[in-house]
């Protein structure tokens, strides 16, 4: 299967994978396709609206062991809309350099049990080529509570 993008071509080999290719046979690159790399179906804006994204501040992390990945039970806070707690997999940082750190979280998503703690709030972040997940935060300081939008 092919497909054109510009000048160049993507052709898919594989389930696994892409090859990006410059002419009918020069592949210049090959990268690997998760599942989370492929766009998901469109919604509607008011689907997005209903999502409760809002800025808080670490002020508590804990070890969370009985996790099949590792993980850290993280305390946030709010400000006016309270505090917090999630289980997040990012025990690459070090849970001094979490302290304190402002944070994007998705707040009002149902409480889910994990390994028997109930985590209230999703932190959002994105993996970097290593497999880490990196916390998204605001560029600045913000009041605590501000919602993301």
């Amino acid at each position: 299967m092919r497909r054109k993008t510009g000048k160049e071509q993507a052709r898919v080999c594989s389930d696994e994978g892409v090859a990006i290719c410059i002419g009918p046979e020069r592949c210049v690159q090959w990268c690997e396709v998760r599942v989370d790399q492929k766009i998901k179906p469109e919604i509607f804006y008011d689907g997005f609206a209903n999502v409760d994204i809002r800025v808080g501040r670490v002020i508590d992390v804990q070890p969370f062991p009985r996790t099949r990945n590792p993980s850290y039970k993280v305390e946030i806070d709010f400000g006016l809309f309270g505090r917090r707690w999630s289980s997040a997999q990012i025990t690459h940082y070090e849970k001094d350099e979490l302290i304190g750190t402002l944070v994007v979280a998705v707040v009002n998503l149902p409480p889910r049990n994990i390994a028997g703690f109930k985590s209230e709030v999703l932190i959002l972040g994105a993996r970097d080529a290593d497999g880490r997940v990196i916390l998204l935060a605001p560029r600045s300081n913000v009041e605590l509570g501000e919602a993301v939008f």
